[in-house]
């Protein structure tokens, strides 16, 4: 079953998806975040399974990609070591989707459906 919130990474420098970048999603909880999933991305760059179905709560989530581990196990040294992407799921919200673009030197993201 897919995760109500997915991502999927696509590396603009090759033009392909961004096969085996961890991934790790995480709720904010009071004055913290709190780890609700993680996961890597599969050949065709796209995590499904970072939350359980049903699992999904109105408020401010992050996910981490370590896209540095994945551009050095290229060779490339890249000014990235991770990013972080936060963003917030509002009530009435059964699904999300959250890409991200990526390079060594640069990386862009949106609202996916």
């Amino acid at each position: 079953m897919t995760s109500p919130i997915t991502t999927h990474v696509l590396d603009t420098a090759r033009g392909t998806p961004a096969a085996g970048v961890a991934v790790t999603l995480e709720r904010e909880e009071g004055a913290g975040w709190t780890s609700v999933g993680q996961g890597a991305t599969d050949d065709d760059g796209r995590v499904k399974t970072l939350l359980p179905a049903g699992d999904l709560r109105p408020g401010a989530y992050r996910l981490t990609f370590d896209v540095g581990a994945y551009f050095r196990a290229q060779g490339i040294e890249p000014f990235w070591r991770e990013v972080t992407v936060e963003f917030v799921v509002p009530a009435g919200r059964a699904h999300l989707h959250v890409p991200l673009l990526v390079s060594p030197f640069g990386y862009s993201t949106y609202r996916g459906s």
